[in-house]
């Protein structure tokens, strides 16, 4: 996969400013036309839940910035509150054989395609990122998150326990025992708190805003050459990479072995009902 990406990469010029997802998707990818950033939207109401459908679309609009040899990717929300809520939680509570092993498996190939991606990658975070959310903005490059919002892997809250790519993921930003410690309790950070811990880079007041600081990070290789750029990040990502590579099948295995106890499918439906007497109040 490492190889394939790097070989396709060549010096990427300006490109015209064009939608390149149809509108069906999931997602919409924009591509600015006088810098060639492409700004990847997640637009599955009411939370961006990350399920079968919009992991693939997410997965595909990866491939289709990087084939079209975007300067950049920016990934946020459509959504003003809600970055993204996670792992859509009706994909685990008594799932079908089947498509649990097609969700799980699409995720790992989501995390890969963003974790290992070839161009520079930041996360304009618009709103709450819990859990799945947090892992898909951890595994940018960089991350610009607007005030009075929540962000963190908070799995253990839920009685699941984080895979160990999930781990690494945290690692790559936060020192270790902070990773620990936050993984152990499922601690959700504010803004400020994840600026002060290192889970975020910059704060912005508006979506606007931190769609700039974003881009202005991804400026910041305009004048390196993108080969080494990307020759240098997939080095200091490619043990996180080969491991999930290599361990594929273990850990979907363990996924569902996990998700199918009785007492995680209770938790998840005590969750469930929570969340069906919000919406009611």
């Amino acid at each position: 996969m490492m190889r394939t990406k790097l070989l396709s990469l060549v010096p990427r010029a300006t490109v015209a400013c064009r939608h390149m997802s149809s509108a069906t998707k999931l997602t919409t990818v924009e591509v600015n036309d006088k810098t060639g950033i492409a700004t990847l939207t997640m637009n599955r109401p009411p939370v961006n839940g990350l399920n079968l459908e919009l992991l693939r679309d997410l997965q595909q609009s990866i491939e289709e910035i990087e084939g079209n040899k975007s300067c950049g990717l920016i990934l946020t929300s459509s959504n003003p509150t809600i970055f993204s809520a996670g792992l859509d939680i009706l994909e685990m509570y008594k799932p079908d054989k089947e498509r649990i092993r097609a969700f799980w498996t699409q995720l790992q190939d989501v995390w890969l395609a963003l974790y290992g991606s070839s161009v520079p990658t930041a996360a304009a975070i618009n709103g709450h990122s819990p859990a799945g959310g947090c892992l898909l903005a951890a595994s940018c490059e960089y991350r610009v998150m607007l005030p009075k919002f929540t962000i963190g892997l908070n799995e253990t809250q839920l009685g699941i326990v984080a895979p160990q790519w999930f781990m690494s993921t945290y690692l790559s930003i936060l020192p270790r025992r902070e990773a620990e410690r936050s993984l152990n309790q499922g601690r959700m950070f504010t803004t400020e708190e994840a600026l002060r811990v290192g889970l975020v880079d910059e704060i912005a007041s508006s979506k606007e805003e931190a769609l700039a600081k974003c881009a202005d990070f991804i400026a910041t290789f305009a004048k390196v050459n993108p080969l080494a750029r990307s020759l240098t990040k997939q080095q200091f990502r490619s043990a996180d990479l080969q491991q999930l590579e290599n361990e594929r099948v273990q850990d979907l295995e363990k996924f569902l072995f996990f998700i199918n106890q009785p007492a995680v499918q209770k938790g998840l439906g005590i969750y469930l009902e929570s969340l069906k007497k919000k919406s009611k109040n």
